[in-house]
């Protein structure tokens, strides 16, 4: 029963996702959400300060590819000496690389250029969906993931989650705040990897029940 349910609400989570970044990418691509994009960005930087656009340029550099494969070697190292589990390495191995090449792979089938209005950095290749929100959503979707799986105080779970969901909506909100992606980038970059990491965690659930089960 515990295998079958497992199975069933990744699965049930992973389609949802699916279905968001469905809607996403095909309003993207018939440039449905222009009107949106533009009246997001506006708001958004239409708080500009220095200290907002430090903030965001701290953020963005927190979300590059070469931190986060920093942040994530070191949070894998941790993780092992302290949990001793080769499988829980290789998920986030899995997850992490994935992540990365789902990401390069539709940004080159999509090839939208980055939004042109007002940049507060510069930022090469394409724009949707965003390298960052992705990197960000599965970085720290994965350690909350493991983490919880083995902290049993209601108050450092809830601590968990919201240190995971702030950075992963700071991350998003500063690639906007500079200018370098529009909101739909990042709702869309979102959803892939949240597709992403619902597949990897049911299936890391499905082998760790049936490895259970023969032990």
């Amino acid at each position: 029963m515990l295998y079958y349910r497992s199975w069933s609400r990744g699965f049930r989570y992973l389609l949802w996702f699916m279905l968001g970044f469905a809607l996403i990418a095909t309003l993207v691509v018939q440039e449905g959400t222009l009107a949106f994009d533009r009246s997001v960005i506006s708001f958004v930087q239409g708080m500009e300060t220095g200290g907002l656009t430090f903030l965001a340029k701290g953020l963005s550099l927190v979300g590059s590819t070469g931190l986060v494969i920093g942040i994530s070697i070191v949070a894998m190292v941790l993780l092992f000496c302290l949990l001793k589990h080769w499988a829980e390495l290789a998920f986030f191995l899995v997850a992490s690389l994935g992540s990365q090449l789902l990401n390069i792979s539709m940004k080159l089938w999509f090839r939208r250029e980055r939004p042109n209005i007002h940049r507060l950095a510069e930022a090469a290749g394409y724009s949707f969906p965003s390298g960052h929100s992705m990197a960000a959503f599965t970085l720290y979707g994965v350690l909350a993931y493991l983490l919880w799986r083995h902290t049993r105080s209601r108050k450092e779970r809830l601590l968990l989650i919201l240190f995971a969901v702030l950075m992963t909506l700071g991350i998003g909100w500063s690639r906007i705040y500079l200018g370098v992606h529009y909101p739909s980038d990042v709702i869309g970059g979102y959803a892939a990897s949240g597709a992403w990491l619902m597949l990897c965690i049911a299936c890391f659930t499905a082998y760790r029940n049936r490895r259970s089960i023969r032990l």
